[in-house]
């Protein structure tokens, strides 16, 4: 064979070979993304029939799932409907988030009030994130009177939790406030902040969670 037929031939092999190995890691790649979505849809699958058997916090979960539409169709009705079955039994991520979809009007109309009204459930469990939009909901007066010591109160509580930049976020709103209240308001705040202890869970009955 020629030099050049001997070169010819060699590139055509060399090709061949890339392309082999293009194609098994290509092979490769889609296998562990099938093996992954299959893992998903096993998960997803446990988490529906642990929330179906009354499991609060899978209920939780699978509501966010819904509202975010991972691993699921996004589906506000949904989302609404397993937050709300876990808020009714006492779990205060889902009472924030049920919150947050009334904010919102994900799944249903928007409405304050009823926002202010899990907001309130969840944050007098120690939520943190309830406690600080709780407390800007009685700033601004949304969804419950304003009152610049309850405000003022609940953002206090939030600092007092808040770890990285939520620590200046949330003393910034609570500084805000106290721009607008009084040095006599500021010690009741205080005082208020200083008493709260957190609620034992509820249930839609109102009897304590065992």
């Amino acid at each position: 064979m020629s030099p050049l037929g001997r070169f010819l031939a060699w590139t055509a092999y060399t090709l061949a070979l890339l392309l082999i190995g293009g194609l098994a890691y290509f092979s490769s790649v889609a296998l562990r993304e099938k093996k992954a979505a299959t893992q998903e849809s096993e998960s997803i699958k446990q988490l529906r029939k642990a929330a179906g058997e009354g499991n609060a916090d899978a209920q939780a979960r699978l509501g966010l799932l819904y509202y975010r539409g991972r691993g699921v169709p996004q589906d506000f009705a949904e989302a609404l409907r397993w937050s709300r079955q876990a808020a009714d039994q006492g779990d205060a991520v889902a009472q924030f988030n049920l919150g947050f979809m009334y904010a919102r009007g994900r799944g249903m109309p928007a409405d304050y009030t009823e926002t202010a009204r899990w907001y309130r459930k969840a944050a007098d469990q120690g939520n943190l994130e309830a406690q600080f939009n709780l407390g800007v909901m009685y700033d601004q007066g949304q969804g419950v009177p304003q009152d610049p010591v309850e405000a003022h109160k609940w953002l206090s509580l939030a600092v007092s939790r808040a770890v990285g930049d939520d620590i200046k976020k949330f003393t910034d709103a609570r500084n805000l406030v106290a721009e607008k209240m009084t040095p006599r308001q500021i010690a009741e705040a205080q005082r208020r902040a200083a008493e709260w202890k957190p609620k034992s869970v509820e249930a839609k009955d109102g009897k304590p969670v065992k």
